[in-house]
């Protein structure tokens, strides 16, 4: 089953909140992430106070429930995460095309350097690493990688 995409509402905030922390909480156990510093109110605050007001908040549904979530902020791509137990299905792929058609002239994100997952996901998407940092300027205090899209020619 494809899920459908739409933008995203804020009835939506508390839903992709919840997606969110279940794809944090996921990644968390398999060490690929390191553990984020806001509990879970003050993230599902920040969703529906900053991600539905200020954002470009995308959703795909699947059986009347969130599947993945992409949050735009410009040229970048704040969040992209897809329920745990539906990973694989290309719905992140779909996530990201959507952000590629929102944003043809290109794209910024980070990701932490212990999630090679993402690095391949995104590298497989034509993205390549910009930039390599130790961590002390997010939040986690972990090292992370800029990527940036490239721009079709």
């Amino acid at each position: 089953m494809t899920p459908a995409i739409r933008r995203g509402e804020a009835r939506d905030a508390r839903a992709a909140a919840d997606l969110y922390l279940r794809a944090r909480a996921a990644a968390l156990r398999a060490g690929s992430i390191p553990a984020g510093v806001h509990d879970d109110e003050d993230v599902r605050r920040h969703f529906a106070s900053h991600v539905v007001e200020d954002c470009e908040l995308w959703v795909a549904e699947q059986g009347g429930a969130l599947a993945g979530i992409l949050v735009l902020e410009g040229d970048w791509v704040h969040q992209l995460y897809v329920d745990p137990d539906l990973t694989g299905r290309g719905i992140g792929s779909r996530l990201l095309a959507v952000a590629r058609r929102e944003r043809p002239g290109g794209l910024r994100l980070w990701t932490f350097a212990s999630n090679a997952g993402a690095q391949r996901f995104y590298e497989r998407h034509g993205f390549v690493a910009v930039r390599r940092t130790d961590g002390r300027d997010n939040e986690e205090g972990a090292p992370d990688i800029l990527y940036a899209s490239q721009v079709p020619s």
